[in-house]
């Protein structure tokens, strides 16, 4: 199966209410800037937050930057408040945290679709990210994700995920693995980019390097970043390396030469190639391609 989603490698949170840390945002290197009114915010700031959202949105994008909004999921009564805000030509596209169900989907469109049209903006542009960080979102995971075409990604915060089943976070993730993995195939079945939450620990790149490496290999396409320091660790682990891209190209060069001589399997290094491991060289060049194709915009 082809992969059709876009390219969401690198997402870094930035608080709101920080304009000394959205200024720097300009030089941030991420595929997308998360405007975050939600965890980065105190609850006395919000209101700070979101008028400052009404400025620096804009001269994000202005900038060059994809935007978009992380606000507070209904159960705070600030979601309306929040997207009616922040909704501009500007704006890519919200991300709602702890949402549980298809029914908070269909509540964001309910906001957003007016807004779209009193400001100009096309019918279905603006984008949603819904968090899957409970019991009840994860059994509600494959809903949330198709609930809209508006839905490009849905993202794990094993964070509130642990909180929501009274279990404490370790260093390895074991507690986690499970719910962790399932986001990521239910992304994949959705046709949906699979977003992993943060690393925590911003002051230890090798950690970041497994965690995200980790990520990868359980199916997701991009992760979310704390400190600007760990986006092009991000953006490294996400993209192809040049090892594999040559095993990709060595693998479909010696494919056609072995159908071209009527065999439907070869073995290189020792190892077999056959239709499956052909189809993953050949994503995996298509993705090469696409990433290259997006840092280019």
């Amino acid at each position: 199966m082809e992969f059709n989603v876009e390219i969401i490698r690198s997402l870094i949170f930035v608080p709101g209410n920080r304009i000394n840390m959205i200024e720097k945002a300009l030089d941030f290197n991420a595929d997308i800037i998360m405007y975050d009114l939600e965890d980065s915010v105190p609850p006395d700031e919000k209101e700070n937050a979101r008028n400052i959202a009404k400025e620096w949105v804009p001269k994000l994008h202005a900038a060059g930057k994809k935007v978009m909004v992380r606000c507070n999921g209904f159960d705070t009564g600030l979601t309306k408040l929040e997207i009616s805000a922040v909704v501009s030509p500007s704006l890519y596209g919200v991300s709602v945290g702890k949402t549980e169900s298809e029914w908070d989907i269909k509540g964001i469109e309910q906001i957003i679709n007016p807004l779209e049209q009193t400001c100009g903006i096309s019918h279905g542009s603006l984008k949603i990210i819904p968090w899957i960080e409970s019991a009840k979102a994860m059994r509600n995971v494959d809903s949330i994700a198709t609930a809209s075409d508006r839905v490009i990604a849905i993202a794990f915060g094993a964070e509130d995920y642990t909180n929501d089943m009274g279990v404490q976070r370790t260093d390895d993730g074991s507690e986690v693995y499970v719910p962790r993995a399932n986001v990521a195939i239910a992304a994949r079945a959705s046709d949906v980019v699979g977003l992993d939450g943060p690393y925590v620990a911003f002051q230890n790149p090798d950690g970041l390097k497994q965690d995200a490496g980790l990520a990868r290999q359980l199916g997701y396409k991009g992760k979310f970043a704390i400190h600007p320091s760990q986006i092009e660790i991000i953006n490294e682990t996400f993209s192809p390396s040049q090892e594999e891209i040559d095993y990709a190209r060595r693998v479909l060069s010696e494919w056609e030469t072995a159908k071209a001589n009527g065999r439907g399997s070869l073995s290189i290094d020792g190892k077999m190639v056959d239709v499956p491991v052909v189809k993953r060289a050949e994503n995996l060049i298509a993705l090469m391609n696409q990433i290259d194709e997006h840092t280019r915009i």
